[in-house]
């Protein structure tokens, strides 16, 4: 028996150059689209855009949308669509108030600041959402109303719920626990992100090198080495760049001795201090990394996928679509929960308009990040990709000087051009 030789994909070979890194063109082009737009947006407001500052509070704006929007994405894939997760947001976010203000310190006589007042919170909201997720999926999936219609009474039910469980009035101040999922209230410091940071960068480059053995173990073609070392050496180098940035974002001298009176000392002349990786970035990290996970190695996430990609086959194969439905709006409904979470934490307090238009920023941020609304194909990292975008898109446009009401009609033909785009970007690859 002859021995078999593993050979890398020869660099003479006709594949082009992205070819042989083994690029996603698409997510190519998101990037180089959310490059440009950053360029562009950086230079319109004279530099301020790509500031540290600026970055940070980009970075904490995004989390909210983008977790949704990973959730989105199994909606998607699976032809359905769910247009009540900004009004869900805000009845999660409600109920969470309402425990920390006036329940919990009033009815069981825990105080404002008790140490199980942030876990009781965040446990009944949690649970609340994945509750009202799974009778959306129950209606869709059993009683086979249109998900369209079930989430659109749900965006007009959740919302006035919202508003009727809060008298219409903003409460606050939030458990101090609380808040730190927030952003700027709860950070790691600057050693713990570097810490974290480079433990990411070599678990990065540990999963590089596993899959190339893995796939050597099994004859699989590779990459060239210098291709292995290009996309390690990009990887790393993001999430290095992306630490050091925000720990580039200083804290404010006045807020510095602020907390070092709160602690009844005296803050040091010349000190500085960075913010360093925010906890609700870490949470959207985990989101993203369990959901990629759940997506790619496990039985659901295989049953989503076939059953978006061909109804009829899943159901014929065994797979119980119905259950499945509920599945998926369960997990929906559970990170709208997630997500009130970390929108209220960052505003300190629940207002009636939070979540307000979220409902077109996560379907957007989905379909712009390459998840098909004929189903079968999304992916976690695009959606959260293009929640970043429609979150630069908008925050650039505030910061040059446009009024809300155009912001949302660029926000709109955004939409559009993506589908179209994705539209005709399908039929090419589908016509090769």
């Amino acid at each position: 028996m002859t021995a078999t030789t593993h050979q890398p994909i020869d660099s003479q070979n006709k594949r082009g150059l992205f070819q042989q890194l083994e690029l996603d063109m698409r997510l190519l082009g998101m990037i180089g689209a959310f490059i440009i737009l950053c360029i562009g947006f950086n230079i319109l407001t004279d530099g301020r855009f790509l500031t540290p500052r600026n970055i940070f509070n980009l970075t904490i704006q995004t989390v909210s949308v983008a977790i949704m929007a990973s959730g989105m994405v199994f909606v998607i894939v699976t032809r359905h669509i769910d247009l009540s997760v900004g009004a869900l947001l805000a009845t999660c976010s409600a109920v969470m108030a309402m425990l920390q203000t006036e329940i919990l310190p009033d009815m069981l006589g825990m105080g404002l600041n008790h140490p199980l007042t942030w876990i009781i919170t965040v446990a009944v909201g949690l649970g609340v959402g994945t509750l009202i997720g799974a009778f959306h999926g129950w209606m869709i999936g059993y009683l086979t109303i249109p998900a369209f219609i079930v989430t659109l009474g749900g965006f007009l039910v959740w919302r006035n719920v919202a508003w009727y469980l809060t008298s219409g009035q903003t409460k606050g101040p939030l458990d101090s626990t609380f808040m730190m999922f927030g952003g700027t209230n709860g950070t790691l410091g600057t050693t713990f992100s570097w810490v974290l940071g480079l433990l990411a960068a070599g678990a990065a480059l540990f999963a590089l090198y596993n899959s190339r053995r893995s796939k050597l173990a099994h004859d699989f073609p590779v990459k060239p080495l210098w291709a292995e070392a290009v996309m390690g050496a990009v990887i790393s180098g993001s999430i290095l760049g992306f630490v050091w940035i925000l720990n580039s974002y200083t804290i404010p001298t006045r807020r510095l001795q602020r907390m070092f009176e709160a602690k009844g000392e005296v803050m040091p002349e010349g000190l500085v201090v960075g913010y360093g990786l925010p906890i609700s970035v870490l949470i959207l990290i985990a989101v993203a990394v369990v959901m990629t996970l759940v997506a790619r190695r496990t039985r659901l996430g295989r049953y989503i996928f076939a059953t978006g990609g061909n109804p009829d086959a899943a159901e014929l194969s065994g797979i119980n679509t119905r259950k499945l439905t509920v599945k998926i709006f369960a997990l929906m409904g559970f990170l709208c929960a997630l997500s009130a979470v970390v929108a209220s934490a960052r505003l300190a307090n629940h207002s009636n308009d939070i979540g307000t238009l979220d409902e077109l920023r996560v379907i957007a941020a989905a379909v712009i990040g390459g998840t098909a609304l004929s189903g079968g194909f999304g992916t976690i990292y695009g959606a959260i990709l293009g929640a970043l975008i429609m979150q630069s898109l908008q925050s650039g446009m505030a910061m040059v000087g446009v009024d809300a009401p155009f912001q949302n009609i660029v926000v709109g033909s955004v939409l559009v051009a993506a589908v179209f785009i994705d539209i005709v970007y399908r039929k090419r690859l589908g016509a090769k």
